[in-house]
C-alpha cells in the first residue's frame, strides 16, 4: 500500500492534528509505505495563477509548478484527506490544492474528437478517505449537503479506479466539543481506519 495523506490546518495543537496523527499510525500498523502533505507547514500556495491557468489544458506544462505533489498523487494508491470543515466545504488552502495539482493530464482527460467528456485519469487509486471536524451539527451539514465532502468522495471518487474503496468521519458540532466527544471520535476514526485499510500483517518474529 502507497499512500499519500494530504493534511490541511494552520495550528498544529490542533484536534484536526490528533487525527492526522492517528491515520499516520494507523497506516504504519497497516505496513503502508506514507507520504505526509503538510500544506500549511509546506507554505502551500493555493491560489491557481494566470499562467497556470493558460497552460491548464497543456499536459506538457500544466504540471510544472506542482511537479512534486503531482508526483507524489501519481505514486499512491491510497489517498486520504485530513482537513476541518470551514463553511461546510473544504479550506481555501485544500481547494487550492485541488485547484492546482488535480490538473488534466493528472487527475482527469480532456474531451477530444472521440470522448465528448473527461475521463478519468486516477483509476491507480483503490482507497479514498475523508477525515474531518464540522463546527455545524450533522442534520444542519446535511441541509446544506455538505458540498467540501461531497466534492472529494463524489467529485474526486468519479476519477478514481472503479472499485475504489472510500472512508468518512466528521466529528460534528465541533465548537462545543469534550474530551469525552473528542475521545469517542478519535476510537471512531481507528474502527474506520481498520476496516478501510484492512488487517495489519503479520509481523515476523524476531529470531535470536
Amino acid at each position: 500500500m502507497r499512500a499519500l495523506v494530504v493534511y490541511c490546518h494552520p495550528r498544529p495543537e490542533s484536534f484536526t492534528a490528533a487525527v492526522r496523527d492517528l491515520v499516520l499510525a494507523k497506516l504504519e500498523d497497516a505496513g503502508a509505505e506514507t507520504r505526509l502533505i503538510d500544506l500549511y507547514a509546506d507554505g502551500f500556495q493555493p491560489a491557481l495563477t494566470a499562467h497556470e491557468l493558460e497552460v491548464y489544458e497543456d499536459t506538457e506544462k500544466n504540471q510544472e509548478p506542482v511537479a512534486q505533489h503531482i508526483a507524489d498523487v501519481q505514486w499512491c494508491d491510497t489517498l486520504i484527506f485530513v482537513y476541518p470543515t470551514w463553511w461546510y466545504g473544504l479550506p481555501a488552502m485544500l481547494k487550492g490544492w485541488l485547484d492546482r495539482v488535480l490538473v488534466p493530464g493528472c487527475a482527469f482527460l480532456m474531451p477530444d474528437e472521440v470522448n465528448t467528456d473527461i475521463r478519468p485519469a486516477l483509476t491507480h487509486i483503490t482507497r479514498l478517505g475523508v477525515f474531518t471536524t464540522c463546527g455545524a451539527s450533522w442534520w444542519l451539514t446535511r441541509y446544506v449537503s455538505a458540498p467540501g465532502k461531497r466534492m472529494i468522495l463524489r467529485g474526486i471518487r468519479l476519477l478514481c479506479a472503479k472499485s475504489c474503496k472510500t472512508a468518512y468521519a466528521a466529528h460534528y458540532l465541533m465548537d462545543s466539543s469534550t474530551d469525552a466527544s473528542r475521545a469517542k471520535h478519535l476510537r471512531r476514526v481507528a474502527a474506520k481506519l481498520d476496516r478501510f485499510l484492512g488487517p495489519a500483517p503479520a509481523r515476523k518474529a524476531a529470531t535470536a
